[in-house]
């Protein structure tokens, strides 16, 4: 497999390309704003004007859109271009039941999709370790296990849909998480110890986490340059919350963060920072 399209050319699907320029693939690409498709062009990708012509001679098509409904939008315009035999990979955030109606659809086409979102941030796409969740048929996983090497650690969890369902459960534990690793430096600030000195203190214990580690610090540096956006958080936690419903599951935590989150982004500016800027929601809390 050489012929690989990535649609979708944002925070992640810029360092994703690169990722696989480096591995010696031939990349052809196409974005709805076409100058954010310029650093891969530039890099050496192809532009295509429409997803119909990227997708035309692809033996895989990676996609990194914003959501649910973009990803079904594009799917609709390139279906009936897409070769036989290519594979799917939507490495968006999408709900679980999406993803399974978009493998039902193609695998009338006789192509191979897999729901495979990823955990890492740009750091994690850029140094190509993120995290894969992937949902399909294991031939089809079999098939994309070398593409998907290249940038990061993939693991099969399940038939179509449990990918973007594991994606979701990835959101949960990093958005609380991020809530009380927010709540944690904010108490102890207001009792006068030193958020940074005791975020090294209680690191490599049992509250060691990537958060803690890289959230963390942002909250301290109060530097929330995106990695990735509030609004994507507050996206997937409400979809994790609409999946609980649907399975007849309780998800109380979930919720209150998900609160949090909601009048974050839509009462503040926490849409367009990026998600640890929670911490922000949370100093304003505090009473005068």
């Amino acid at each position: 497999m050489k012929r690989i399209t990535l649609l979708g050319c944002g925070l992640m699907g810029v360092p994703v390309g690169r990722r696989v320029l480096e591995a010696g693939y031939a990349l052809t690409v196409w974005n709805r704003t076409p100058e954010k498709a310029a650093p891969l062009c530039a890099a050496g990708a192809l532009w295509a004007p429409t997803p119909q012509a990227a997708v035309g001679e692809a033996e895989a098509v990676i996609l990194l859109l914003a959501n649910g409904p973009a990803v079904t939008e594009v799917l609709v315009q390139v279906e009936d271009a897409l070769p036989e035999n290519a594979l799917w990979l939507d490495m968006s955030s999408i709900p679980p039941e999406t993803a399974r109606q978009h493998a039902q659809r193609l695998e009338k086409r006789q192509v191979w999709a897999l729901d495979a979102p990823v955990s890492g941030g740009v750091l994690g796409a850029a140094e190509g370790n993120l995290a894969i969740m992937v949902g399909g048929d294991p031939r089809g996983f079999e098939r994309a296990e070398e593409l998907l090497g290249h940038l990061g650690r993939a693991t099969r969890v399940g038939p179509a849909g449990t990918g973007a369902l594991a994606k979701l459960a990835n959101q949960m534990i990093v958005g609380v998480t991020i809530g009380v690793v927010a709540e944690a430096l904010l108490l102890v600030e207001a009792g006068g110890a030193n958020p940074a000195a005791v975020r090294q203190a209680i690191r490599g214990g049992f509250a060691e986490s990537r958060v803690l580690e890289v959230h963390g610090d942002r909250m301290i540096r109060q530097d929330f340059t995106p990695g990735a956006h509030g609004r994507t958080q507050l996206k997937d936690l409400a979809s994790a919350l609409d999946s609980a419903h649907a399975l007849g599951v309780s998800l109380p935590l979930t919720q209150c963060v998900t609160q949090l989150y909601r009048t974050f982004v839509e009462e503040g500016e926490g849409g367009e920072l990026d998600h640890s800027a929670l911490w922000l929601a949370l100093r304003a809390l505090r009473p005068a």
